[in-house]
């Protein structure tokens, strides 16, 4: 499988920074809150974009799926804004999905700090037995 263009990757920055701005300045739905772009995918064929966001004070799908939809909604109102900021053939139908990687990374962080720990606790216990 070969390396995806060059372009892609630009244009995937490019659709980032831009939609970033546009919903700051632009969406005015109360659903929506403070949304943050983490990253964008782009079809090879450039047609499609995977947007992906994180919702301040979201954590979980269901607490994010309103804002979501909400932007869901937004996305034919932002390509066309898109359209009128930057300068690409065709403008990239646009897909809001939560991205949910940070409270992941959370999760996982409390994980290994609590296997830590227990592996001091019982390091400690052992030392104790051997006095």
């Amino acid at each position: 499988m070969g390396r995806v263009s060059n372009r892609v990757d630009k244009v995937s920055d490019l659709l980032k920074r831009e939609i970033a701005l546009l919903i700051q300045n632009e969406v005015r739905d109360p659903r929506v809150g403070m949304a943050s772009v983490t990253s964008v995918r782009v079809s090879k064929d450039l047609a499609h974009a995977a947007v992906f966001v994180t919702l301040l004070g979201k954590s979980t799908m269901e607490e994010a799926n309103d804002s979501i939809e909400a932007l869901n909604k937004a996305a034919g109102f932002l390509r066309s804004m898109l359209a009128k900021e930057i300068n690409l053939r065709t403008i990239p139908k646009l897909k809001f999905i939560f991205d949910d990687t940070l409270a992941r990374g959370q999760y996982l962080t409390g994980l290994i700090d609590e296997a830590l720990a227990m592996d001091e606790r019982d390091h400690q216990h052992n030392d104790d037995d051997d006095q």
